[in-house]
């Protein structure tokens, strides 16, 4: 499992045994969930056999406070519980963010970034392919290029699994996320 506990040592410091990471319970990340049913629809198309990613929740340390909000970071997970990667309800809850990104957009952009990079760290695969030219791709949004930058603002395409191409700049959107299996030969 990929998680780290974080515990001083030393006079006044009490050790404490921190929650292990769980399963995130149904419900609890509507937005999150949705987005990796969609993600997990390439998955199963690409990766036969490969059973489906599930969401695990990496606790805080810290009993849940007085609101109710779980504080604890969302990873996109192997069944068997393990993950590589950022987590993908990355905000402040204390600067009063919401727990899930507002966005379906970036939710949905963030959770097949992760659900890639579980994917090829942890089955040591490139995860998902063109068929064209047989090279990873990757989340982004529709219709931007070779020049487009993470965290640029200024595109608003539904999120696309994007080709770099060949070397001679051939890159193209392959299919929106979620309809990789349209792609496939046959």
């Amino acid at each position: 499992m990929n998680y780290f506990s974080y515990s001083s040592i030393g006079p006044g410091h009490d050790r404490h045994r921190p929650s292990e990471p769980r399963r995130a319970e149904p419900g609890q990340w509507p937005k999150l969930e949705a987005a990796l049913a969609v993600v997990n629809r390439d998955l199963t198309a690409t990766l036969p056999g490969q059973d489906a990613l599930i969401l695990m929740v990496d606790p805080p340390g810290q009993p849940l406070p007085p609101n109710g909000i779980d504080r604890g970071q969302v990873y996109v997970a192997m069944p068997d519980g393990r993950w590589h990667g950022n987590s993908v309800n990355a905000c402040d809850l204390e600067e009063s963010d919401p727990p899930e990104p507002d966005d379906a957009t970036t939710v949905l952009t963030v959770v097949a970034d992760a659900a890639q990079s579980t994917i090829m760290e942890l089955l040591w695969q490139v995860w998902p392919i063109c068929e064209e030219h047989k090279i990873g791709v990757h989340p982004r949004p529709a219709g931007t290029t070779d020049g487009w930058h993470q965290g640029e603002t200024d595109v608003t395409g539904p999120p696309v699994w994007w080709c770099q191409g060949s070397r001679d700049g051939n890159s193209h959107d392959v299919s929106l996320v979620g309809e990789l299996a349209a792609t496939l030969p046959g």
